[in-house]
């Protein structure tokens, strides 16, 4: 019997949500809902299971986890990148790695949903009203206002459009960003300074990498206004977390919204719950109904190609 392990089922939806049913009768697949990383206790978990699907980043696949299942055959991620998979132990275990298309704009819908909740103070109104309160705060609007899109790519020129669109004036930096590309999305290119002392509300889109890790600390935050908002929606480790609670608290800006953490899940003591001008979400960006659909189906469907000695969607190590 091949054996599938599902990972990271937070909502517990991951087998009514696609036909796992092409698997039969020669597999079997299960569904784990917790996040469970230590590699000890992981690798009893998996150590008899042919083949493991992954949600994102959730679970990160060190070599140290690979060496301890000599069963597994086959790793699905959702997407077609995941940073947290040792690709080199991987291809040395004979594990093929394969991935899943997802869609394009559901991060950057969410990164307004946070902007307009943190600036219109939304979570805190809400849980207000229902502590029996009414218009307990002042927002405030976007149009005028500066945005400073750090990172121009697919998701960063969504984002940078939608801004436009509400009558921001839109600025841009990233390292590799030019003049042309900046022009071609309606924006002006400006240098990283320039851009964290000038923005109204400062978004971030890049991928997590060596030379982005850090990106932005303790001095990139003191550039930034007083009455200047920052906004995650990417990974967490591009922000020093602990220079931007220290901001955070001491009011250096006026606040933040955060899908991504340095840690996830977030731990129930972390410092960041404890403050009242960020917004919080569990890393919803690419959490959609949709985007489930695709990856679960595609999933099984790699899964299925496996079994009868094809390859489907493979990544490159």
């Amino acid at each position: 019997m091949f054996r599938v392990a599902v990972l990271d089922d937070y909502q517990k939806v991951a087998l009514s949500i696609a036909d796992w049913k092409i698997l039969e009768p020669e597999a079997e697949v299960q569904a784990f809902a917790d996040n469970l990383v230590d590699v000890p206790h992981l690798a009893e978990r998996l150590h008899t299971f042919d083949a493991a699907v992954l949600m994102r980043e959730r679970t990160p696949f060190p070599r140290a986890l690979f060496e301890r299942l000599p069963n597994l055959r086959l790793i699905v991620t959702a997407g077609m990148r995941n940073a947290s998979i040792d690709m080199a132990a991987a291809a040395e275990k004979g594990v093929l790695v394969t991935g899943t298309d997802m869609l394009g704009h559901p991060t950057a819908e969410l990164t307004w949903g946070l902007i307009i909740g943190l600036l219109r103070h939304i979570p805190f109104e809400a849980a207000a009203m229902r502590n029996g309160l009414w218009q307990t705060t002042l927002g405030q609007g976007l149009k005028g206002k500066t945005l400073g899109v750090i990172g121009l790519g697919r998701l960063g020129a969504q984002v940078a459009a939608v801004g436009k669109a509400f009558g921001m004036s839109v600025i841009a930096w990233s390292q590799n960003l030019t003049a042309e590309r900046a022009a071609a999305a309606g924006v002006a290119l400006v240098t990283k300074e320039k851009l964290l002392e000038s923005a109204d509300v400062v978004t971030i889109h890049l991928v997590l990498s060596d030379r982005t890790r850090g990106l932005l600390g303790a001095a990139d935050l003191r550039r930034m206004k007083p009455t200047a908002f920052l906004v995650n929606t990417s990974r967490g480790p591009l922000v020093e977390e602990a220079a931007l609670v220290d901001a955070l608290r001491t009011h250096r800006i006026a606040g933040a919204a955060l899908d991504v953490y340095d840690r996830e899940p977030l731990p129930p003591d972390h410092p960041l719950r404890r403050l009242d001008d960020v917004v919080l979400t569990p890393h919803l960006g690419y959490v959609l109904d949709e985007n489930y659909r695709i990856i679960y189906r595609q999933a099984a469907e790699n899964i299925r190609a496996f079994m009868d000695g094809k390859k489907l969607r493979v990544i490159a190590g």
